[in-house]
């Protein structure tokens, strides 16, 4: 297991486990991040990722995506 932000430009993973408060796991859950859902990163900047989730792009800061473990 390793964090989302690990991941290559292009890989699809599978999310495996999402940590921190139950609000924050709540809020990712609502926008699609939820355990055994795919993920697929677009692109990369500073640790900051675009991801396609589901039929979305989605924006997370490097924070964010440390928590969504593939």
């Amino acid at each position: 297991m390793m964090p989302l932000t690990m991941a290559k430009t292009g890989e699809t993973a599978a999310i495996r486990k999402i940590s921190g408060r139950d609000e924050v796991r709540q809020h990712l859950a609502e926008l699609g991040f939820v355990v055994d859902g795919d993920v697929t990163v677009v692109s990369e900047s500073a640790g900051n990722l675009i991801v396609q989730v589901k039929d979305s792009r989605i924006a997370l800061d490097k924070t964010m995506a440390n928590r969504i473990m593939i």
